[in-house]
C-alpha cells in the first residue's frame, strides 16, 4: 500500500511525495512530474509506484514538509444524506425539505453534489471556511474516494465537508450556498 502527497519542495514549488515510513518522505517529482491529476491516471497506479527506483531520490523528514491538498486540477464531488441519522436530522431541521430527504433514501440515484474546485480546497491542518452569514456551521468528517477519469477507484483520503446547516435547513434549494464556498472542503494529507 502506498501513500502519496503533494507538498512544497525546498525551492517553493509543488512536488509529489511517496511516504517511505512513519518519518520519511521520498520526493518522487523527478520520476512522476508534479501534476497529481496526471499521475492518478496511470494504469495500475500501485504497480507503477512500486516500480519507481527511489534509492537515489531526495528523502525528507515528514515533520519538515508542508503538505498541500491532494488535488491540483480535479473537482471535488460529494455524496449526501448517506446515513439514517443524517436523514432524521435533516428532516427535523426543515419541514420544507423533509419529503425530499425522505425520497432520496428510497431513490435508485444517490444525492451527489459539487463541493469544490481544487484551488479552494484546504490542505491538512489548513483553515476551514465559515460563512459569515450563517449561524450554524458544522464540520462533517468524511472518507474521500479518489477516482480517475476512467471511474476507477485509485485511492482514498480523509475529508471535511463544512456545511452551513441553518442555510441548508431554510430551503433545500440553498444547498450550494450552504456547501460550496472557499475552504468549505478540506482534504488530505495523503492519498492511500
Amino acid at each position: 500500500m502506498h501513500k502519496l502527497c503533494r507538498f512544497i519542495q525546498p525551492g517553493g514549488t509543488a512536488g509529489i511525495g511517496l511516504v517511505q515510513d512513519a518519518t520519511t518522505l521520498v520526493d518522487v517529482t523527478a520520476l512522476t512530474g508534479s501534476d497529481l491529476s496526471v499521475l492518478l491516471e496511470k494504469t495500475n497506479l500501485g504497480a507503477f509506484l512500486s516500480s519507481l527506483k527511489t534509492s537515489e531520490l531526495p528523502k525528507l523528514a515528514l515533520n519538515s514538509i508542508k503538505c498541500l491538498a491532494p488535488v491540483n486540477a480535479q473537482e471535488v464531488w460529494a455524496a449526501g444524506v448517506t446515513y439514517l441519522r443524517s436523514k432524521k436530522a435533516r428532516m427535523e431541521e426543515s419541514e420544507f425539505s423533509a419529503s425530499a430527504y425522505d425520497r432520496v433514501y428510497e431513490a435508485p440515484r444517490p444525492e451527489i453534489f459539487f463541493k469544490s474546485v481544487a484551488n479552494k480546497v484546504s490542505p491538512h491542518e489548513g483553515p476551514v471556511g465559515i460563512r459569515a452569514d450563517a449561524k450554524w456551521n458544522v464540520p462533517e468528517p468524511e472518507l474521500a474516494l479518489v477516482i480517475n477519469s476512467r471511474k476507477e477507484l485509485v485511492g482514498y483520503t480523509i475529508g471535511n465537508d463544512m456545511s452551513s446547516r441553518d442555510i441548508e435547513g431554510e430551503n433545500l434549494l440553498y444547498l450550494p450556498q450552504a456547501k460550496c464556498y472557499k475552504h468549505a472542503c478540506a482534504l488530505g494529507p495523503f492519498i492511500t
